[in-house]
Order: C-alpha cells, then structure tokens, then sequence
C-alpha cells in the first residue's frame, strides 16, 4: 500500500530525508563570483538557497534582498539565506541541515584561490548532503594570461580541472566576438571535461547552478593556494575621493590583486569600491558601514607601508 506522501521510506515505514544537493562555485580572485551569486539570489524563483561563505564580508549580499541579519546569518528576500562557515565548513553543513524547512539547495562559495574539487570531496563523503557538481568561474579577459603567469598558472588550471561546468565570465569587457570565440575554444581544450557556458555582467541562468545532477568525475583533493597569499585589512581610513583612491589601489605599484570594502567620501556618504588587477569600480552604499578595505596579494609582494600611507594602519 502505499504511503500517498510522494516522499521515499524505509521497509519500517521512517521516511528517509531526501539528500540535500551541494554545488560548489569556484574561480580566481575577481572572476565575478559575488556578480553570480547575487543574481542567483535574485532568481531563485521560490526556490529556498543557502549560500555558504567563509567570511559575510567576502560576499556582499545586494542591500534590497537583506531582511535580516545575525552573527553568523543572513535572511534573504524569498526564504534563502546566506551563512558564514569561518573554517568549519562541516559544521555549517550539518547546521543547515537541522533547519525547518532545510534549503533546497545549497551553493559553496569557495575562497578565490581554493581549489574546488577539495571542497567538493568535503561534500561527497558528508551525510545528507550530495555533490551536485562544481563550477569555475574564468575572467574571459584575464584567464589564459593568469594561465601561463609563473605565479599563479598552476592554481587557475587547477580550478579549470576541477570545474564540471566552467562560466567564461566578463566577456562584455573583451574586444569583439572573435575574441570571446577563442576563449571559449581555449577553456574547451583546457578543459575538455566541461562544459563552457559565456556570459557577461554575471547573469548565469539559474538552472546552469541548481540544475548540476552530479560531478563528471571524482573529485579530487589538492591543496590549497592561500599559503602564497597574505591579506592586509585597513580599518581606519579617513575620508576621501572613492574613485581616485580605488584608481590608485588598481593601478599603483603596490603589488594588490584585489581589493574591495568601503570608504567614506567627504560628506559621509559610503561607497563600496572593488580592484581586480587594473580594473576597479566604486558604488554608493545605501548602509552606513564603517570604512574598511581589505588587500590582497602575493606573499611577500604587498608593499604594507606604501598601502599604510595610502590607507592608514593595517589592523
């Protein structure tokens, strides 16, 4: 007979908790996970989504989709929620699966130079949850030179290797069609394991996500690149011009491959700025958030005291 609930049982007649499906969204620093992510958000369509980060402040959430806010949660518009899992990642998990009613879906949103297919395998041994793939977000302006850089090369094709579904992202910034074309055919033969989806200003279908049934391939462990990297937070930085000093962080001699906060203008307006490489953009914050940036870049590459004068006192 059966149970008229459309859920799975045990032959004892306990229903069994369908497993909860994990994608894993990866990519450099400034490929445009955040874009991504919060058009995710934007389009969930009723559908329930957990975003997991390590830190709230690596993902700035769009103001007008925050209901409210803890320690360690944010409330979406539409019942998703964004969580910050510092470095237990296992524990958040299983936190979320005690939540009533639990996600439909839940979206990693890996650290830029974490490799992918670790925090994938995390997810493929855990209970109640299934590994629904991984996907890699490529600068379409920048990826095959961070490709062959001495530095870094190794870190991005390693990610390109653990992608199921790579997005060739940021192609409104590249000169013309052919040159998206090449990418694409380069991504492809880099990657010949996945499946190249090109967008621009970070508007990937929803479905490309929350529609992944599972990896190509095993993940496997690698690890992590964050040992090459350091990381300097300003906190105390006085008021300025957002755009010339956001122009400075991109394209002065400091060693800084991204950075992103917020400043103060001189009348107290906020303002949220971004570098990635030599590119930067400033936007007004409607909320009043403290002054605060935070560098990164190569170890030993980060020149502490030019950024000091620029900026103030590291904290």
């Amino acid at each position: 007979m059966g149970h008229g609930t459309g859920r799975p049982y045990f032959p004892g007649g306990r229903a069994v908790k369908p497993a909860i499906p994990v994608a894993v969204i990866g990519g450099y620093l400034g490929a445009g996970k955040t874009t991504v992510v919060n058009h995710l958000l934007r389009n969930a369509a009723g559908r329930r989504i957990a975003i997991l980060v390590n830190e709230f402040g690596d993902l700035p959430i769009d103001e007008d989709l925050i209901e409210a806010e803890s320690e360690d949660m944010i409330a979406i518009s539409g019942g998703c929620i964004c969580c910050s899992f510092g470095s237990d990642l296992t524990a958040a998990l299983i936190k979320l699966s005690e939540l009533v009613p639990q996600p439909d879906h839940v979206v990693i949103e890996a650290s830029g130079v974490a490799m992918p297919g670790t925090v994938a395998l995390s997810i493929s041994i855990l209970p109640g949850f299934a590994l629904a793939g991984v996907v890699v977000l490529a600068d379409g302006d920048r990826i095959q030179a961070q490709a062959e850089d001495d530095y870094i090369g190794d870190t991005i094709l390693r990610q390109l290797s653990d992608a199921d579904v790579i997005v060739h992202s940021k192609t409104d910034l590249q000169s013309n069609a052919a040159a998206v074309e090449a990418v694409e055919s380069w991504l492809q033969a880099t990657a010949p394991q996945a499946r190249v989806v090109t967008t621009a200003q970070g508007r990937v279908p929803p479905d490309i996500i929350l529609g992944l049934t599972g990896p190509n391939a095993k993940p496997q462990a690698s690890p992590h690149a964050d040992a090459g990297y350091e990381t300097l937070t300003f906190r105390q930085i006085p008021p300025c011009v957002p755009g010339d000093l956001a122009q400075k962080l991109a394209t002065g001699t400091y060693g800084v491959i991204r950075a992103k906060g917020f400043l103060r203008d001189s009348e107290g307006a906020s303002w949220v700025i971004q570098t990635v490489g030599r590119r930067f953009e400033i936007q007004r914050s409607q909320k009043l958030d403290p002054a605060g940036v935070v560098c990164i870049g190569r170890r030993g590459a980060l020149d502490t005291a030019a950024l000091e004068a620029l900026l103030g006192s590291a904290g």
